[in-house]
């Protein structure tokens, strides 16, 4: 089959690589409809996680069920599926309490910009659809394979509620889908913080009130300015860096939440101040697996879109454009066909 190995930062290929096998009775092998390009692939892309070896890559897919191992009981071939970038059993103690990405037993589906996957604990880890989607529905449901599963989460931990004030600090594809969550968690207003006229135009069509468009210190003024004084009821971190983290914990009200699902790279929170400032803070791997029947629920029904922040869609052969578009940010997130 054909695979996305990378080699170095910056050198993305696509090789002939071994079709992959049922290893464990708790496996299954599916054959991709489509699979992407996620920002935390540029951290390795750009140098900032260390790739000391030719490794294949990717974690996002949906496809068609096309083996499965003994034990597999809830999907079966021919099935058109989705699943999380963290397999987990969905049984264990940890994922019945709502943390999937923390399961005692979890394992990792790597690989997954190819044209097969082997998908352990796939009990636990795949949901089919009632039937097979239509076409235009792929890129929606395969966004809930990460970034919008990832926005739900953010917006879950930040605790926002109908009625309150959302702030989304990202506009990359997971802050724009934590702008759908915020809205669709009742949130009356949700400032999305944008420096770039095609992400605020996405932003405000998936449900943002307010666009802000500084950062750092003036970011907080400016929300600050439209919350009178007082500050954002949630937060929603989607960077990952230090300016994003210290943006967002100030910007929150006393009393108000943080939820963060940035990638921490060299992230330092100062403890005196988060414990003055009565600032609740929870993030993590998002738990995508506890939200994939509510979401798949709510593409199919055509309640939510989050497909749109896919701006590119290349063959699986052109998965290096794909990589460096996203990097240049021409694109927000690069959709692969195999």
């Amino acid at each position: 089959m054909r695979a996305t190995i990378i080699h170095a930062p910056g050198d993305i290929r696509v090789e002939n690589a071994p079709e992959p096998k049922i290893v464990a009775p708790t496996d299954a092998v599916i054959r991709t409809v489509a699979t992407c390009v996620c920002g935390s692939d540029l951290w390795s892309y750009r140098g900032i996680n260390p790739v000391t070896e030719p490794q294949p890559i990717g974690h996002e897919y949906v496809g068609i069920v096309e083996e499965v191992g003994s034990d597999v009981s809830t999907v079966r071939p021919g099935q058109f599926v989705i699943g999380s970038f963290i397999a987990s059993d969905n049984t264990c103690p940890i994922c019945r309490a709502g943390y999937h990405t923390s399961c005692q037993h979890r394992d990792f589906p790597n690989g997954c910009q190819a044209e097969y996957v082997r998908v352990p604990l796939a009990d636990g880890t795949l949901v089919a659809t009632p039937e097979q989607p239509a076409e235009e529905l792929i890129p929606s449901l395969l966004a809930l394979s990460d970034v919008m599963g990832t926005g739900w989460y953010a917006a879950k931990a930040a605790e926002v509620k109908p009625g309150s004030t959302a702030v989304v600090v990202g506009d990359g594809a997971v802050g724009l889908s934590g702008v759908i969550a915020a809205k669709e968690l009742g949130a009356e207003r949700v400032i999305a913080m944008s420096r770039h006229e095609s992400r605020q135009r996405l932003a405000l069509e998936f449900g943002a009130t307010d666009i802000v468009t500084e950062r750092g210190e003036e970011g907080v003024a400016r929300v600050k300015e439209l919350t009178n004084g007082v500050g954002a009821d949630s937060v929603l971190e989607c960077v990952g860096t230090q300016e994003s983290m210290h943006q967002a914990l100030l910007s929150t009200r006393p009393g108000g939440n943080v939820g963060f699902v940035g990638m921490p790279h060299d992230v330092q929170i100062d403890g005196q101040q988060l414990f003055f400032s009565h600032v609740g803070l929870r993030g993590g791997p998002a738990p995508v697996r506890a939200y994939l029947p509510d979401l798949i629920e709510r593409v199919l029904s055509g309640r939510i879109n989050p497909g749109k922040v896919f701006d590119l869609t290349l063959s699986l052969d052109e998965v290096a454009e794909g990589y460096k578009a996203m990097d240049e940010r021409r694109a927000i997130k690069a959709l692969l066909r195999p």
